[in-house]
């Protein structure tokens, strides 16, 4: 006789190791981010920053999956500190601009150090690191795939 199995067994839900793992990655990159005076979606907002120069809000808020709600207030206190500027798009008022200062790209060179130094704290190989980077992309999608449903 097979055993039958509970769908709300914490021990059966894909979700929960998703979660106490994203807590704890963010956790730990506290310690390498105090010292820059950046929080993790700070940080986040920053790598954007960092590649792209210039961008709208709108398509910010899509790169890191964040609502204006959450963005606003984040690039609210990187502009206070210097990093970064907000106006808006002389084509269309709706439409905010963030682009990086020279401050901005400073930062850069003080962050360089945090990918190695995390890397060191997550305790998987780089092939295994790239097949979950893989996966977790292969379910972000298929929400998005849901959302145009």
């Amino acid at each position: 006789m097979s055993k039958k199995v509970d769908p709300l067994a914490l021990s059966n839900q894909v979700c929960f190791p998703l979660y106490a793992c994203s807590k704890e990655i963010v956790r730990r990159y506290k310690p390498f981010l105090d010292p820059l005076d950046l929080t993790y979606t700070q940080y986040i907002a920053m790598m954007v920053m960092w590649e792209e120069k210039s961008i709208n809000v709108k398509n910010m808020g899509k790169r890191l999956f964040l609502d204006s709600g959450t963005l606003t207030p984040v690039l609210k206190k990187l502009e206070a500190k210097g990093y970064i500027t907000r106006t808006r798009s002389k084509d269309d008022e709706r439409n905010l601009i963030i682009t990086i200062t020279e401050e901005g790209e400073n930062l850069r060179k003080k962050a360089l150090s945090v990918p190695a130094a995390m890397g060191n704290c997550v305790c998987i190989s780089q092939e295994e690191a790239a097949t979950l980077y893989s996966l977790l992309y292969k379910i972000i999608g298929g929400f998005d795939d849901l959302d145009e449903e």
